[in-house]
């Protein structure tokens, strides 16, 4: 059942599902909380209380916002701790990768830990170097392309670069959905906006983080020549003996819908970790 909590211009969409402690859960720009659909019954039958959450712009939640950034992001996810019960362990990926590093750095009491799939959480730079990975060219284009045009067909040719290999079974399903999202007024607008956002924000704030960190990335994430050096790169940034990194062979830039279960297998041990269950 979706639930809904009114924070400043807007409306945040979410859903809760089992008991013990709050794990919470959120996407990456242009997508929904059921990018999250393999995930949480694995970690509701191993015992956690799950939110996941639409972020701003996306799924039920409000199209509209005047911001996107990840700090705005980290303040919503903030506001749903906040109502269920904190602490928890926040989940993010791509953009809110970037936001729950915002979130555990301003309100550490609220955030026991936090999990980073694939995440943008460093300003970012187009290298020579980087322009020579045919794999990053792909995904950039149609990238570019999709942010000026506004495409739908645009943004659903770079999630399939970004989901390299295999596809979740229900990948057309997926597909339509999401196109009907994408289709309702201010929807894609919204993902051209969170598009141009840059990540300053959330690596101003690394240095400022206390509790422990995971990175996971996917080895064929197509946004980087290299995926392991990113998360190395983020973890280096925190304070000392925080963070860790983590690859799932083969994933690209949603380890968490195309190989849910090697992310859980990953998740769980974190959250045993630092907040039972």
């Amino acid at each position: 059942m979706t639930e809904f909590l009114t924070v400043d211009g807007g409306t945040i969409a979410y859903d809760v599902t089992g008991t013990g402690p709050l794990v919470v859960l959120a996407h990456g720009m242009g997508d929904s909380r059921e990018s999250y659909r393999f995930v949480v019954p694995q970690l509701v039958a191993a015992g956690y209380r799950v939110a996941n959450v639409d972020l701003r712009g996306c799924g039920e939640s409000s199209a509209v916002w005047s911001t996107y950034t990840r700090t705005d992001i980290a303040g919503d996810l903030l506001a749903v701790v906040r109502r269920l019960g904190g602490p928890a362990v926040l989940v993010g990926q791509s953009i809110s990768g970037g936001a729950a590093t915002v979130a555990a750095a301003r309100a550490p009491e609220l955030v026991a830990g936090i999990v980073e799939l694939a995440p943008f959480t460093r300003a970012q730079a187009i290298s020579l170097g980087s322009l020579r990975s045919k794999r990053y060219r792909k995904g950039m284009v149609r990238l570019v392309l999709m942010a000026v045009l506004g495409s739908t067909k645009w943004w659903h040719r770079y999630l399939d670069h970004a989901f390299p290999g295999r596809k979740p079974a229900d990948w057309n399903a997926q597909l339509r959905t999401n196109k009907a999202m994408l289709d309702e007024p201010g929807r894609m607008k919204a993902l051209q906006k969170m598009g141009q956002t840059p990540a300053t924000d959330a690596g101003e704030q690394l240095g400022n983080v206390r509790c422990p960190v995971l990175i996971i990335e996917g080895s064929l994430d197509p946004d980087w020549t290299d995926p392991r050096s990113e998360g190395e790169a983020i973890v280096a940034a925190l304070p000392a003996g925080l963070g860790t990194v983590e690859v799932i062979d083969g994933a690209g830039h949603y380890p968490h819908t195309q190989y849910p279960d090697e992310t859980v297998a990953l998740l769980l041990p974190f959250l045993k970790a630092h907040v039972g269950a």
